[in-house]
């Protein structure tokens, strides 16, 4: 396990929140904090963390709908931390991504312990890397290349569509769709957005990017010459 992951802890109160943050700080991490729910999804980007401590409470925006944003973009574990303790937050956790839940009063020691197994599963597998003609996308580095050109300068929200099309091969996904799973809240999300990040992705991609098909009346799918792999 890396010995200096990074941890973003997104809590509110600040009692719980200092001890949260001396906590792991003692037991080796590197610690980033969020206060407040409406400004974390951005942080959480920037920040590049291994793994998340959510708490599902937050001013602004809730813990749940930070989870569905975070689905499909930010890829790192995330450890649910609430006083929270009936069946159904539990299952709408999991169901949105949450890979562990852990309910207040809790013990440092059992959170250090359960961040420490989250991350070492997450080094055990297998990096997610997306292969079709001479493009490679590794989703967990975020980074996009060419043979014979090296990577590709894709802008944080040029990658996300792009990842969000390319694991998705062959389906027509609309534009909505494509907005709301690709793109923040704090992003327009209107069509034009969507066609102009499209366009830009096809131009970086070069002869490539005609992998990007329009499906009229719809939006857009992912068809490589060669399935991604």
């Amino acid at each position: 396990m890396n010995p200096s992951a990074r941890i973003l802890v997104v809590e509110d109160d600040a009692p719980i929140a200092a001890g949260i943050v001396r906590g792991l700080k003692l037991a080796g991490f590197q610690v980033a904090l969020a206060t407040d729910g409406v400004l974390v999804l951005e942080m959480a980007e920037r920040e590049h963390p291994d793994l998340v401590v959510l708490d599902l409470n937050l001013p602004g925006q809730d813990g749940f709908e930070l989870l569905e944003a975070w689905r499909f973009r930010l890829r790192v574990p995330v450890i649910v931390l609430t006083a929270r303790q009936e069946l159904e937050a539990r299952l709408r956790s999991f169901g949105l991504g949450a890979v562990d839940y852990l309910p207040k009063p809790f013990w440092m020691e059992e959170l250090v312990a359960r961040i420490r197994t989250r991350l070492l599963l997450q080094e055990e597998r297998p990096r997610r890397v997306l292969q079709w003609d001479d493009v490679s996308l590794d989703l967990d580095a975020r980074e996009a290349s060419r043979e014979g050109t090296g990577a590709l300068p894709f802008t944080r929200h040029e990658f996300d569509v792009l990842a969000y099309l390319a694991e998705r091969p062959g389906r027509a996904l609309t534009r909505a769709q494509i907005a709301q799973h690709a793109l923040p809240p704090s992003e327009e999300r209107d069509d034009r957005t969507v066609d102009s990040h499209i366009a830009r992705i096809r131009k970086k991609l070069g002869p490539a990017g005609a992998c990007i098909q329009t499906s009229w009346g719809i939006g857009y799918r992912f068809v490589p010459d060669e399935e991604p792999r």
